[in-house]
């Protein structure tokens, strides 16, 4: 007889047997011959320890999956093109993280859709601590916009909140136009004109837009792009007027002259920006927006790989060389655990949906 199925035979003959010993146990201690109450009681019991066996296999598996992760390269999903803070963070986190597991640690671009297709594959994946998304303020936008094919809550759990930059609307120096009231100026003059493109509908630098339109009852054209990359590409070939985007990946253009920084969002100044106004030193009143950064993994992803991946990434963000890195790239860090990221979340999804209603961009 071949082994294997000697092996099935053994296995089968020894089910059999502990089935029988638990029967015989019953009937002694009921003093009953075997019945149906006894058959009963016996299954019962039998039930019983297979789960208990049961629930000791999955607790020694899990234990087994944790202790070799992890055993392959990791992949982080950045959910817009290269070039803009998303992309950047993720890269970062990426070489950082990848001497500290002792693993490969690969960046993998899914633009499209503002963002929508990244997140969609990141909710996707097998919650097993081998993918991680790296998402920005648009994954928490596009739900009070429209129908999207994730829920944040419940499809994933959080790791890490790394920080937020503010958006900032540019022009090309060559534009002529040369700060935000002669833009608002120019912009009355002739409606409808004058086109911005951003990182894509539903991105916070286009909600910063829309929010800066309604308050100063101008008309811009929106056109949207992939990624902050290709918006301001487009704004530097003169495609379009203006670009709204991230302070992140920008700050090389601004110094060089080849950008003008015209307004920016956040309610404080940007450090590297002294001159240009915030939005409410323009003038216009609670519309101030920034862009966080965070990361997530797929529900359901084991918590002992989440706590190492929250100490890791939060102390990678702490140092002082990554923190004036990124200051230097037009992003403040910020680092805060999971459940600051929790309350964060729930908070940004409210804030975010309350925008969308003010400037009538919420699907009916």
């Amino acid at each position: 007889m071949p082994e294997e199925l000697t092996y099935k035979n053994d296995l089968r003959m020894r089910v059999l047997f502990v089935f029988k010993r638990v029967c015989q146990f019953q009937e002694q201690e009921h003093r009953q011959p075997m019945g149906k109450v006894v058959m009963a009681r016996c299954v019962r019991e039998w039930l019983y320890i297979v789960g208990i066996a049961a629930f000791a296999l999955f607790a020694i598996l899990h234990a087994r999956v944790y202790a070799d992760w992890p055993n392959r390269p990791i992949t982080i999903i950045v959910h817009f093109a290269p070039g803009g803070a998303n992309d950047l963070l993720g890269r970062l986190i990426a070489a950082e993280l990848s001497p500290v597991l002792h693993q490969s640690v690969i960046v993998v671009n899914r633009p499209g859709a503002n963002g929508n297709i990244g997140v969609e594959a990141a909710a996707h994946a097998a919650p097993d601590g081998y993918t991680l998304l790296v998402a920005s303020g648009s994954a928490l936008v596009n739900p009070s916009l429209r129908k999207v094919p994730y829920d944040l809550e419940k499809d994933f759990v959080p790791v890490a909140y790394l920080g937020a930059s503010p958006n900032v609307i540019l022009t090309s120096s060559k534009s002529g136009i040369d700060n935000i009231d002669d833009l608002i100026a120019k912009a009355k003059a002739q409606p409808g004109k004058y086109t911005f493109g951003t990182p894509g509908v539903g991105s916070t630098p286009h909600m910063a837009m829309e929010l800066l339109m309604a308050s100063a009852s101008i008309r811009l054209v929106h056109v949207p792009f992939s990624g902050l990359g290709p918006a301001v590409t487009a704004m530097l070939q003169g495609t379009t007027d203006l670009t709204a985007v991230t302070v992140a990946g920008v700050m090389g253009y601004i110094n060089a002259g080849t950008a003008r920084a015209l307004l920016q969002t956040g309610k404080e100044p940007w450090p590297e920006l002294p001159d240009v106004p915030t939005i409410e030193k323009a003038g216009i009143k609670d519309a101030a927006s920034e862009t966080v950064q965070i990361v997530l993994a797929p529900a359901g992803t084991p918590e002992e790989i989440l706590d190492q991946l929250e100490k890791e990434i939060v102390a990678i963000m702490q140092r002082p060389d990554v923190r004036d890195r990124m200051l230097k790239a037009g992003f403040r860090t910020a680092p805060e655990g999971r459940d600051y990221l929790r309350a964060r979340l729930k908070s940004e999804l409210a804030v975010w949906k309350n925008v969308a209603e003010r400037a009538g961009l919420a699907e009916k």
